[in-house]
């Protein structure tokens, strides 16, 4: 059976796993978890010859493969049923232009939430602004009175819905929300038609809240606060029996007892990249938590970095669909 390594929460994962989904073929790939947390096992660094990026597929004679686009496409092909690309020359063509624009959306988001000068607020939002108008006007032009961009949650989706999920971060630590105006009407409707989608449920609105409390302290790749001793992306205690973070991300630091209800005995402080254990812990649609009590509505922004962590990391860098 192939084997994919991947982070839990990490966007680039996700989108595999739903493509999987779709195809009705999820439990004929294993997922092997990988801990950001912790240093990465000798033997999956000598399986990838030293680079940590993922998701990495490792077929069943061993072979690796990387980059989730590129394990999308592998598994497209080796599934041919069901099939999730449009097969029509100028319907492949237009998924194609549509997919060419999550790189810049992707950043705009990371880009807001890792953001830490209050005085950059304004224009981070306004850049993640422009994004969502360009996705509203792609979408009216292309996808006019549809749900999707064609008839049915698609390959586009499959890309872009794992991003979408991620920005509920930008929404709880920005409080960023779309304008009530016509020209957000369709991107909308396409964000709320993806999130909702019941191949895509394999994260909730909660779990991102609470793992990515760290992306919103400016912290990727399980790097740590000063006086933090524990990254928010250690899996005990499980996120379920955690307190929210604080929204306001610009004028409170949480401390670890503030941002765990409890400690397991087994833990212990943890270091900077990733170890492989077994069993994921998931999220299932009904696992869906609301805002608590002190979520404030600050009009800001989403924006994303390079796609190099269980999300990415800065606005910069060269373009990946991997997380480190």
């Amino acid at each position: 059976m192939p084997t994919v390594h991947h982070i839990p929460v990490c966007p680039f994962s996700q989108r595999v796993e739903v493509l999987l989904s779709l195809k009705g073929r999820r439990d004929a790939v294993r997922f092997e978890v990988v801990d950001i947390t912790k240093p990465r096992p000798e033997a999956l660094l000598a399986k990838t010859r030293g680079p940590t990026p993922l998701p990495v597929l490792e077929t069943d004679d061993g072979r690796i493969l990387r980059e989730s686009l590129v394990l999308m496409d592998y598994f497209e092909e080796v599934f041919p049923e069901r099939p999730v690309r449009q097969r029509d020359p100028y319907r492949r063509a237009v998924e194609r232009m549509l997919v060419a624009r999550e790189g810049d959306f992707t950043n705009a988001g990371y880009g807001y939430v890792m953001n830490q000068d209050p005085a950059r607020r304004d224009a981070l939002r306004d850049k993640l602004l422009a994004q969502y108008a360009a996705l509203s006007a792609f979408l009216d032009e292309h996808a006019p009175g549809r749900a999707f961009l064609f008839e049915d949650f698609g390959w586009a989706e499959a890309v872009f819905t794992p991003i979408l999920m991620r920005f509920w971060f930008v929404e709880y630590y920005e409080g960023f929300a779309l304008p009530d105006e016509a020209r957000f009407a369709r991107v909308r409707a396409w964000v709320d038609a993806c999130r909702s989608h019941p191949h895509a449920q394999q994260v909730s609105r909660e779990e991102i809240v609470k793992l990515y409390y760290d992306y919103a302290k400016g912290l990727g790749n399980g790097a740590l606060a000063p006086g933090r001793a524990r990254s928010s992306f250690v899996f005990e205690p499980h996120w379920r029996s955690r307190p929210w973070p604080p929204a306001d991300k610009y004028g409170v630091s949480a401390t670890d007892a503030e941002l765990e209800a409890a400690l397991s005995a087994r833990d212990r402080p943890l270091g900077a990249r990733g170890a492989v254990v077994r069993g994921r812990p998931r999220a299932r649609g009904r696992d869906r938590g609301g805002d608590p009590p002190w979520v404030m509505g600050r009009g800001s922004m989403m924006v994303r970095g390079d796609q190099r962590s269980s999300g990415l990391t800065t606005p910069s860098g060269p373009r990946s669909t991997t997380c480190v």
